[in-house]
């Protein structure tokens, strides 16, 4: 058998079984030209950081360097596949314009320091604006690609060491959304569902996720269970025809912004025909009648109208989710970065919870995350969150923190709901927030309006500090650069989406002197003197493992308990699901099975928002309305997007991902195999849009937004008509030549505008045109 191609067949052979059957192993290796298996040093445990699937795998050492990956067999997340982006992507850790010095910023140029003076200025920035402003002067935006234990450092130096409520990631942009719906239904956050209820469901549905790129190794779980006997039924909802698409049972292409409405219709069809637990929905939620008179509303024919679907084709997929006897339903992307994204993806809670799809083998939902370690920013409180899944609102969960920590209860800011990424960048415009601190991310090229954010950013009197591997985009801008040690040089947990927590060993040092970035933090706490209730050095943790034991306190008795995983456990059985402690020291595989939820008053993460307006509840209004801890049934009315197409304007424009990159391209677009396989932006659009503009496929166009231009070279077909497609990855400078690629990042033309709950940017409901543009032979510049 011919070797197989991963860039041209990215998703392998075929390994069929049926319900109830385990997945089959299959073991994917690449390693580096001319070495074979034998010829390797070493083999380093760790898990996927290009991707949110945690894939487990082990990484080569060759002669002190990375030298390829390979999958884990054992592995209770992949079974040995490996994703095409994790095959070459390790080529990034060898890069020769990795970072490996500090660098500061003299007479307005970029220059090499030591790490004294780089951390020095850092914390006398930091020391003069909190005397002459205070904490919310100062602020950070994080990653999804740290460490467990990093992300708790981060959230004790800034929640309980400066005591700033300024504190968020870029999960804001891929994530925010997953969180809040399960907080919406549930009262916390925490995935009900298991990657192994693919094993045993009869029905997937897949909501705005084109899990076939964004997380392959579960597309390749879910295409095995499709092959194998008695396959699935798969419903698929997507404006696209991706590989998902083409695979469906029943394909629902709607409109860009009416997603809200789409799950109204569909819960309308479950109700009519009385697919409903009603059992389950008695005894376990609250709600159901708001649902009830809500969706009466949305009858297959007004739905129609709305999205752009057949009525019957509305019909034809309430059937197959509420003739389903184990239903798995899956939530991205399309639905969290778009209009009404919080109230869309609580719907598809809610076809669970009526239908009583949960806690059962095959049966649940997963609010998918986007990248590798996003799981962690909420649970560590690295982002807008409270460690441990706490309930801002709830001054006894606010306390308990303050004894975990041993400082004030005023230190920890808790007075308003907390900063997140948009609000500020506000704060950074109108000159309030001074110091910004980036770690592990690129908002340069990742953020909406880029006109807008490359403004706030070269801001003089904005101090910015950028951490990262590579000189990226922002770290161009920013006035103290870091370079960090990134996977696979240094030691540390991560969590994935269905809660498996991995351990990634240090395989190699990092290049020149750049650090991990657990060191650098602490080395900022130490030089800021943070200090706690008895007068020691606070955070008091020294290195990763005693930094993990220090989390593990903190997660006591939350529903993302860690307590009973060691560094020695995972080392010994690879990835665990939490919680994992004395009641489930072997993990826990499906949340809810019992019943029960997270959702007592007392207890809860979250009491809830109001779905429209993103008004937070009340902590009386939840206590009388959900006494007993139930899950909650919350229903929306749909409410058109802020923009649509028009005549100056008649497209919708979306944006998302390619198999061959992950974020901005700072790792992937240094592997020269995913490089070639995807080296510039392109735009999609179907056959008849492209011929009513005298387009075809290779033209090169321009796309233009209200807020900019950008030109791509047009792919024609797979997506409905009057919509466009371009993928965000490609910025400014081409990772090859370190040429300026001006006009091809897709986020020119996003616009500045987030969802009400969740806060998530909406990067999928502007309105663009499309034009040809003469063709000088180069590429998109």
């Amino acid at each position: 058998m011919a070797e197989r191609n991963p860039i041209t067949d990215p998703w392998g052979a075929r390994t069929p079984y049926g319900p109830g059957e385990r997945w089959p192993v299959r073991v994917d290796t690449h390693l580096a030209d001319g070495l074979a298996e034998g010829d390797v040093d070493r083999w380093v445990p760790t898990a996927a950081v290009l991707h949110s699937n945690g894939d487990g795998m082990e990484i080569a050492v060759k002669d002190g360097r990375i030298a390829g990956v390979r999958g884990r067999a054992d592995d209770r997340v992949n079974h040995g596949r490996v994703d095409v982006k994790d095959l070459y992507g390790w080529q990034a850790n060898n890069a020769e314009d990795r970072l490996r010095t500090p660098l500061v910023r003299r007479d307005g140029v970029l220059q090499p320091s030591t790490w004294d003076e780089a951390m020095a200025r850092i914390a006398d920035h930091s020391k003069q604006l909190l005397a002459d402003q205070g904490p919310s002067a100062l602020g950070f935006y994080t990653s999804g690609q740290l460490f467990a234990e990093e992300y708790y450092t981060l959230a004790a130096i800034a929640r309980g060491g400066l005591g700033t409520h300024h504190l968020d990631g870029n999960t804001r942009l891929c994530t925010a959304t997953a969180a809040a719906a399960l907080k919406t239904s549930f009262a916390c956050d925490g995935q009900p569902g298991s990657y192994t209820d693919v094993d045993h469901a009869d029905a997937f549905a897949l909501f705005g996720h084109n899990v076939a790129e964004t997380q392959s190794v579960l597309w390749e779980r879910m295409l095995d269970r499709l092959a194998g006997p008695n396959p699935p039924a798969l419903l698929c909802v997507d404006p696209r025809t991706t590989e998902v698409a083409k695979a469906a049972t029943v394909h629902l292409a709607p409109l860009p912004g009416t997603n809200l409405a789409v799950m109204n219709g569909l819960l309308h069809e479950i109700l009519a025909n009385d697919w409903v637990d009603h059992d389950f929905v008695d005894r376990a939620t609250v709600g159901f009648a708001d649902l009830e008179k809500m969706v009466a509303d949305y009858p297959p024919d007004r739905v129609a109208s709305i999205c752009g679907v057949p009525a019957e084709k509305i019909r034809e997929a309430a059937e197959l989710l509420g003739r389903a006897e184990r239903l798995l339903c899956t939530v991205l992307q399309g639905f969290y970065q778009s209009h009404q994204a919080t109230a869309a993806a609580v719907q598809v809670n809610n076809v669970v919870l009526v239908r009583g799809m949960l806690g059962r083998p095959g049966c649940g939902v997963l609010q998918m995350n986007g990248q590798p370690t996003a799981e962690n920013t909420r649970e560590c409180g690295a982002d807008g969150d409270l460690t441990g899944f706490r309930n801002w609102a709830n001054d006894a969960h606010v306390a308990e923190l303050a004894r975990i920590w041993n400082v004030e209860v005023n230190q920890i800011p808790h007075y308003a709901p907390p900063t997140h990424l948009m609000q500020m960048l506000r704060y950074a415009e109108n000159g309030t927030l001074r110091f910004l601190w980036v770690t592990a991310t690129n908002p340069a090229v990742s953020l909406p309006e880029l006109s807008r954010i490359r403004s706030v950013l070269r801001q003089d009197r904005l101090f910015l500090v950028v951490q990262d591997a590579f000189l990226t985009e922002t770290a161009a801008l920013a006035d103290v650069v870091l370079p960090a040690a990134v996977w696979g040089e240094k030691t540390g947990t991560f969590t994935n989406t269905d809660r498996t927590v991995h351990l990634s060993e240090k395989a190699v040092d990092p290049p020149g002197d750049a650090r991990p970035d657990l060191d650098i933090l602490l080395d900022y706490a130490r030089r800021m003197d943070f200090r706690d209730a008895d007068g020691a050095p606070f955070p008091p943790w020294h290195d990763p493992e005693s930094a993990f034991e220090a989390w593990k306190k903190a997660s006591a008795g939350r529903p993302c308990d860690y307590t009973g995983l060691s560094y020695e456990l995972l080392r010994a059985r690879g990835g665990v699901q939490w919680p994992c402690n004395e009641d489930n020291p072997e993990g826990t595989e499906r949340l809810y099975a019992d019943g029960r939820f997270f959702a007592d008053p007392d207890y809860c993460e979250s009491y809830g928002r109001d779905l429209v307006t993103g008004a937070p509840a009340e902590p009386a209004e939840y206590r009388a309305t959900n006494p007993e801890g139930k899950a909650l049934i919350k229903a929306a009315e749909y409410l058109p997007p802020h923009e649509t197409p028009g005549d100056e304007f008649p497209f919708a424009l979306i944006t998302g991902r390619t198999i061959y990159h992950f974020h901005t391209r700072t790792k992937t677009g240094r592997a020269p195999q995913l490089r070639a396989a995807a080296p510039e932006v392109w735009v999609q659009m179907s056959e008849a849009d492209a011929g009513a503009a005298g387009l075809h496929d290779g033209d090169l166009a321009e796309v233009t937004t209200p807020r900019g231009t950008v030109r791509a070279r047009v792919r024609v077909g797979d997506i409905r008509d009057g919509v466009l497609f371009l993928p965000f990855h490609y910025g400014y400078w081409d990772v090859e030549d370190g040429g300026d690629k001006a006009d091809r990042a897709a986020n020119e033309l996003t616009m500045t505008d987030w969802d009400p709950v969740s806060k998530q940017p909406l990067f999928k409901t502007a309105a663009a045109a499309v034009s040809r543009v003469p063709d000088t032979g180069g590429a998109t510049t």
